[in-house]
């Protein structure tokens, strides 16, 4: 096979892309996103208007807590491997090839777990809405803009803390 020159902009080779590993999320929720990488390659080629990641998810692996959003959409298609799309109406397996949408405002909890012994390999696009807040079924947790900023709250609005036995996720 031949080799490619490298290319240059706007083109990229997403292998050039630093992937980011793990999450923001408190402490007692990021075990299960802590191997995911995902490749900002939108921010790469300089896209403002919206995000486009090559995500990589290895064995045991999720995309995320099951979540929502109020303003921002998000779409999923995928490349290599074997992915359980889980939302609020079940799961389903999607493989190459197959994608999801999920339109914002609608309260439909989702994430991508890898259940398979392969890595898996996505693309992930959603727009960026400074507004948006996000919504964690299940969970005692809201991720808002808080003076500009994205924090993670309770339900209730309060600055997010472990609870006293954070082993419980509620």
């Amino acid at each position: 096979m031949p080799k490619h020159p490298r290319p240059k902009a706007p083109a990229l080779d997403p292998a050039t892309v630093t992937p980011r590993t793990g999450s923001s999320y408190p402490a007692p929720f990021r075990a299960d996103v802590a191997a995911r990488e995902k490749r900002a390659l939108g921010d790469a080629v300089g896209l403002s208007h919206f995000g486009v990641n090559l995500a990589r998810l290895p064995p045991g692996t999720a995309s995320a807590l099951r979540h929502w959003h109020k303003a921002e959409e998000e779409f999923v298609y995928v490349l290599q491997g074997e992915v359980e799309l889980v939302t609020d109406a079940g799961a389903q397996t999607l493989g190459p090839g197959m994608a999801a949408g999920f339109p914002a405002g609608q309260p439909d909890g989702h994430q991508l777990v890898n259940r398979s012994n392969s890595d898996v390999l996505y693309l992930e696009v959603g727009d960026r809405r400074p507004e948006d807040e996000v919504e964690y079924p299940g969970l005692d947790l809201r991720l808002i803009s808080l003076d500009g900023k994205d924090t993670f709250v309770h339900k209730d609005g309060r600055p997010w803390e472990a609870p006293k036995d954070s082993a419980t996720r509620k």
